[in-house]
């Protein structure tokens, strides 16, 4: 139909949306390079699943370290701002047990790469995001490309995989929902054990909805385990053969039920689908891997951030004296907005998007290339896929001929 043809040419143009600029309104007050960092909300099941010997166990809580860290994305419908090139964040957390640094490696395409490591030395997690966006009409979809990869120290393991698809639902009218699907794959890189994760799209009835399930499997092929639960709620594991029979007696229930159903034939609709239960159904004999910790009660007053968001931009005077000039704590659009002073944020985010095109306009006239500072590009050493690599000494603090970016 014309209606179909004209979506899909305003989707062709619009299908690189990192290249648009975006209303401040749209955003919450924190730069992409910020939201990476919320993968460390649930670092414990790293440190858990170092303290194990057994190398199931270890891929249960990686397994779950990993849906746990797409778990904030939940109802954050506001946009993060774009980071410019070269901004980079740093966070310490002694109460979790780590610290993160991450930079702005490049602008076109947009790549955020970050790296995390434990304060007992006991792992490193690091990778590099290029969130690959498409707009379909009534839905902007975020494809995060790139490799993510855990290393557990003690045990000489690395992990890889890469995050599901998010898509951001009604974004030109109606409520915002956000669903994310496809599968992740996570590899230990030394016995072979595999854990492969089915994020669920939200299907016709909404029945899926949240829904994540999938198996660890050894070298051969054999499942050890099944997990299953909602990247919203909670991820528990199983064994396999119960799930199994469970799966097959759930699949001939909803038989039945759509049979005594009349199936509409209407258009599918955008909206968010109500799920038939809102918490996991807990085969019986399973053991929880995780759970998420409650939002605070102000949360949907404060774009739907989660009590480690909210402290995210914190920033004092003894911080201040040690952070580098290009931590975004000191991005001036993203404080105005944090206080709610929208108009100043709106200019000050045009401001620095025209000192960073100015930038890069008497960059390509005197031919000289941007040079990363904290990040070098290189091959992921375990998968081999294009990454970007720490180069180290971010911490000795020592911060000269830093780009004035802001």
């Amino acid at each position: 139909t014309i209606l179909e043809e004209e979506r899909l040419e305003l989707g062709l143009e619009i299908w690189e949306l990192s290249k648009i600029t975006m209303p401040v309104i749209f955003n919450e007050p924190l730069s992409f390079l910020q939201r990476l960092t919320e993968y460390m909300e649930h670092t414990y099941l790293i440190h858990k699943a170092s303290s194990l010997s057994d190398p199931v166990e270890r891929m249960q809580c990686v397994a779950a370290f990993a849906v746990s860290a797409v778990a904030s994305q939940w109802e954050r419908t506001g946009k993060p701002f774009n980071p410019l090139l070269g901004e980079t964040y740093e966070l310490v957390r002694d109460d979790l047990g780590f610290r993160l640094i991450s930079e702005q490696v490049s602008h076109h395409p947009p790549i955020s790469a970050f790296h995390a490591e434990g304060l007992n030395n006991d792992f490193i997690f690091h990778g590099s995001i290029y969130p690959k966006l498409k707009f379909w009409g009534k839905s902007v979809e975020a494809e995060p490309k790139g490799t993510i990869t855990l290393e557990l120290l003690e045990h000489n393991e690395a992990y890889t995989w890469t995050n599901p698809t998010c898509c951001v639902h009604n974004i030109i009218v109606g409520k915002l929902w956000i669903e994310q699907y496809g599968n992740v794959e996570i590899i230990n890189h030394k016995t072979g054990d595999k854990c492969v994760l089915n994020f669920k799209p939200c299907g016709l009835f909404g029945k899926e909805l949240h829904k994540v399930e999938g198996y660890i499997q050894d070298k051969s092929k054999k499942k050890l385990c099944a997990l299953y639960g909602k990247w919203t709620e909670c991820l528990y594991s199983v064994d396999p053969a119960t799930f199994d029979a469970y799966k097959k007696n759930d699949k001939k229930n909803t038989e039945e039920k759509k049979n005594s159903k009349q199936m509409s034939t209407s258009e599918e609709s955008d909206e968010m689908p109500m799920p038939d239960s809102e918490s996991v159904f807990i085969i019986p004999g399973s053991v929880l891997l995780w759970r998420i910790a409650p939002r605070p009660p102000n949360s949907a007053q404060m774009y739907n951030f989660t009590s480690f968001a909210m402290v995210l931009n914190e920033v004092d005077k003894d911080m201040e004296s040690v952070i580098p000039k290009t931590d975004c704590r000191l991005r001036p659009d993203i404080r105005a907005m944090e206080n709610g002073e929208i108009d100043q944020a709106s200019e000050e985010k045009k401001r620095l998007e025209e000192k960073q095109r100015a930038a890069r306009k008497n960059r390509s006239k005197s031919e000289e290339d941007w040079k990363t500072r904290w990040f070098h590009q290189g091959p992921n050493p375990y998968n081999g896929a294009q990454d970007w690599i720490y180069s180290g000494s971010y911490w000795d603090r020592n911060y000269f001929n830093l780009p004035d970016i802001y």
